[in-house]
């Protein structure tokens, strides 16, 4: 540990995230090669406040009061050393007591991002700050601008975990009292490696919805929780928005960024990301065009905010586009759902080095497995073998089974099931190394 960094000690990430994203984003963890501390699964998102409620108490857990650096995850920093010396700083002064959040010098009079006042003090690198402001006009933004003492607001707080417990406490206790009614309630699932821990379902469920900043930040200024700013230049981008990604990508001499298999022609200030074909734009102008497997944005690039106008749609009509994806992630590796029809369904199936799918048999369905990559060690029955590339199997409906992959590299196969019904929840699990009963 160098100089800069001995008084520190840096524990182990709390991520906390929804229940049906669990094991995406303990596989993203695994691939960068982090260990976590926990996961806490909200099984209905309530807002930001309950959710670093949560976390506070999970910090406290331990015995000891640590900081907590809080960090939303759509967000992007160019200047990873900048970035690193801000947060000592922020860290310091929240060791005081303070609760610190970063703000961002702005660059343009941006309506899209809440603001903060702060002014210099005396006792060091941290602002005073004096009020925080809601998106402004395009004409109160360039005031902002001209002005000079206000920032962006980054939505990253640093502080110690009592701090944040007391602050709620004193301004909304109702959040309070409900978030910790359902970690009385919480259950954890330690199978895994790594720990998720639930909340109380219905107890959480009723905790009322509101973001850190209505909640507590908005309300410090001028009360007996001093609040400091900490000016943070780093090349910091809020990835909320595909506008937002435009920005900090890469691009052509056209202004054009492009991620994935794309081609344009007589085509300015675009935005493509391509996942799973070929895109191609012919004479257009600031436009994003998003394509996976599951469906397709095109809009104005200008108006990339308003596509929670579509999800609000589709909620509304019931659709399943906005929570179901054709490629799902599992503790033990993935699926991709890559063709179905009357009484058949095709999935590209990749297991982990070392992991393997919970001992279970379907009531309505059998399949059919082919290696592509790797070695597989399955259960049939009462029956163990080893398949290599090029090898398969039959799996008959009814018989309990098992996929495992002893090797040390992934584990690819294409699953081809057959029968009268083919839903996932045809599933009846006798061993699971994940806890999963369902």
């Amino acid at each position: 540990m160098d100089l800069e960094t001995k008084d520190m000690q840096v524990a182990n990430p709390l991520i906390v995230t929804g229940e049906e994203h669990r094991f995406l984003a303990a596989e993203q963890l695994r691939e960068s090669g982090i260990e976590l501390s926990a996961a806490l699964l909200e099984p209905i998102g309530r807002n930001t406040a309950p959710a670093l409620t949560l976390a506070a108490m999970a910090a406290l857990e331990s015995g000891n009061d640590p900081i907590l650096v809080v960090a939303p995850a759509d967000q992007t920093v160019a200047n990873a050393a900048a970035f690193t010396q801000a947060m000592h700083e922020g860290i310091r002064e929240a060791a005081r007591g303070s609760i610190v959040i970063l703000g961002i010098a702005p660059d343009r009079a941006e309506t899209g991002y809440g603001y903060i006042q702060a002014k210099s003090t005396a006792d060091g690198a941290a602002l005073e700050v004096l009020q925080f402001v809601e998106k402004p006009d395009a004409t109160t933004a360039q005031s902002y601008l001209d002005q000079g003492d206000y920032y962006w607001n980054a939505g990253m707080f640093v502080l110690k975990a009592s701090v944040w417990l007391n602050a709620i406490r004193v301004f909304r206790k109702d959040i309070a009292d409900a978030t910790a009614l359902a970690w009385a309630k919480r259950s954890s699932d330690n199978k895994v490696t790594t720990a998720f821990i639930r909340p109380g379902k219905e107890e959480f469920s009723a905790i009322p919805s509101e973001s850190i900043d209505y909640a507590v930040m908005e309300k410090c200024p001028q009360s007996e929780f001093p609040i400091k700013m900490v000016s943070l230049d780093a090349g910091w981008s809020d990835l909320g928005a595909w506008d937002a990604v435009w920005n900090v990508l890469p691009k052509d001499n056209n202004g054009n960024a492009y991620v994935g298999d794309v081609m344009t022609t007589s085509s300015h200030n675009t935005l493509v990301h391509a996942s799973s074909r070929l895109v191609s734009l012919v004479g257009v102008t600031d436009l994003v065009v998003i394509e996976t497997a599951d469906a397709v944005l095109v809009a104005d690039r200008n108006r990339s905010q308003d596509v929670k106008h579509i999800v609000t749609q589709l909620q509304g009509s019931k659709r399943e586009e906005h929570t179901l994806h054709r490629k799902v992630h599992r503790p033990w590796g993935w699926y991709d759902s890559i063709d179905e029809g009357e009484r058949f369904k095709v999935k590209r199936i990749q297991v982990n080095p070392g992991a393997s799918l919970s001992l279970q048999k379907h009531h309505h369905r059998a399949e059919h497995w082919v290696i592509v990559k790797g070695t597989a060690e399955i259960t049939n029955g009462d029956k163990t073998i080893r398949l290599a590339e090029d090898q398969s199997t039959y799996i008959p409906l009814g018989e309990v089974h098992r996929l495992a992959n002893p090797g040390t590299t992934s584990l690819e196969i294409i699953e081809v099931q057959s029968g009268i019904y083919l839903g996932e929840d045809d599933i009846v699990r006798f061993e699971d190394n994940y806890g999963r009963d369902s």
